[in-house]
């Protein structure tokens, strides 16, 4: 499908520049996890592919804060390639309602495409490959990997959650652990409950090796 094919050059060419966690390679991750999930679900697929190849055109943490700038980017794209009105209104509601924002954040939209594209997106965010982003991004932002004197908070609000500076290691505490019991769909739910596992056993070993018993 030429939409299709034009949206990934051009999602492509928009972060080719883009911090490792949150380049093309997630958006292909995520694209790739949709597809699977949505062979189960009830979709119009077009809004599925279109949604998870730009759930993260313009990410607000790399836009001073904004959530708008996502949408208006993606929007302009659409509505450059002529795409329905239906549609755009569609995936610009995927990506203002997708993110976890803390956890308490909520959401303004409901439908079947957006539960698709956001257990796809959280799965990117857990597991072997959610834990090296994790690190990835607190190497970027100069984080601490770990500080024993620095509590988790776990119900933050969304404003909290977003200027947070804590240790890398507590971002699992505040967002990673709790994303299993978030997912929406059933596919989502068993890939997350395998990938859940591997990262308490990664906190495990973490431990240890932090107290020098391993």
């Amino acid at each position: 499908m030429k939409l299709i094919d034009d949206t990934i050059l051009f999602v492509k060419q928009k972060l080719e520049n883009a911090e490792s966690g949150h380049d093309w390679f997630h958006i292909e991750r995520v694209y790739k996890n949709a597809l699977l999930i949505a062979e189960g679900e009830d979709c119009d697929i077009t809004v599925v592919k279109l949604g998870a190849l730009l759930h993260d055109i313009a990410d607000s943490k790399f836009n001073d804060g904004d959530e708008t700038v996502g949408p208006k980017v993606a929007r302009e794209f659409l509505e450059s390639q002529n795409t329905s009105e239906e549609i755009i209104t569609h995936v610009v509601n995927i990506i203002e309602n997708i993110s976890f924002k803390g956890g308490n954040f909520e959401k303004k939209f409901t439908s079947k495409e957006l539960e698709i594209v956001q257990d796809a997106d959280r799965l990117d965010a857990i597991g072997a490959i959610g834990i090296a982003r994790t690190f990835n991004y607190g190497g970027f932002k100069n984080r601490s990997i770990y500080n024993p004197n620095i509590a988790p908070q776990p119900n933050m609000t969304k404003e909290e959650y977003k200027n947070s500076e804590a240790p890398t290691l507590n971002h699992f505490y505040e967002k990673l652990l709790l994303l299993k019991d978030k997912m929406n769909t059933k596919t989502g739910r068993k890939i997350a409950e395998e990938r859940h596992k591997f990262m308490e056993l990664f906190l495990s070993q973490f431990y240890a090796e932090w107290e020098g018993e391993r």
